[in-house]
């Protein structure tokens, strides 16, 4: 199979990079909850990380190359569905879809933009809200998160953005399993719910961090 010449293969590799992704949210937030555990949690878990430095090097490398792979992907295949006889099957995909699955493209890039300027934020701190924790390695994290997110503009904007990916995973967990051949029609429905609850439990876990900061109960 030519993976990246071929259409089938394409979305093969956009499956396994987006699986790939949704494992590293998966750990990501467990590692963000422990912010309710108070400023030792999150900044002892983030001395944890700054001790395993290779392993989040490889990590991250790792995970850049999937968002690329992921974004160049949906971009060549939404030009492609865009082309191919729309009017044709314009009614056809309308009944078969959901606002979810029509709008993955749209979700996907606020996702794009909000991974940049979260790198920009808390991994790089160049903006001007962490700015005064540039030097700190960890430092301290909790004071760096509760500073920034208690910005109204901020932690709405994270707000959204965790909305975006709710809406995002909850076509395209289902998708991925349906791409790389892992359903049929007793399993499909069964991962169409994983990906639904998975999303509800991501939008809870990452929206409850700007929410509680926003709203003073973390602080």
């Amino acid at each position: 199979m030519r993976l990246f010449s071929e259409s089938i293969g394409r979305k093969v590799v956009m499956a396994i990079s987006g699986l790939l992704m949704v494992l590293f949210v998966i750990g990501h937030m467990l590692g963000n909850l422990t912010i309710f555990a108070g400023p030792n949690g999150i900044n002892s878990y983030a001395v944890h990380l700054h001790e395993l430095a290779p392993v989040v090097w490889i990590t991250r490398i790792v995970m850049g190359a999937a968002v690329l792979l992921h974004v160049f992907i949906s971009i060549a295949i939404t030009l492609e569905n865009g082309q191919a006889k729309p009017d044709k099957y314009a009614v056809h995909n309308q009944l078969r879809s959901t606002w979810a699955s029509r709008n993955m493209i749209w979700t996907g890039s606020i996702l794009g933009i909000f991974i940049l300027y979260h790198l920009v934020q808390f991994t790089f701190r160049i903006t001007p809200d962490v700015a005064a924790f540039t030097g700190e390695v960890p430092g301290n994290v909790y004071a760096m998160v509760t500073t920034a997110l208690r910005n109204v503009f901020t932690g709405v904007a994270y707000i959204v953005a965790m909305v975006s990916l709710f809406l995002h995973l909850s076509h395209g967990i289902q998708s991925v399993f349906q791409t790389l051949g892992l359903s049929n029609a007793f399993l499909l429905p069964r991962w169409g719910m994983v990906g639904k609850v998975l999303s509800v439990v991501f939008l809870a876990g990452f929206g409850a961090i700007p929410a509680v900061i926003l709203f003073g109960i973390l602080s």
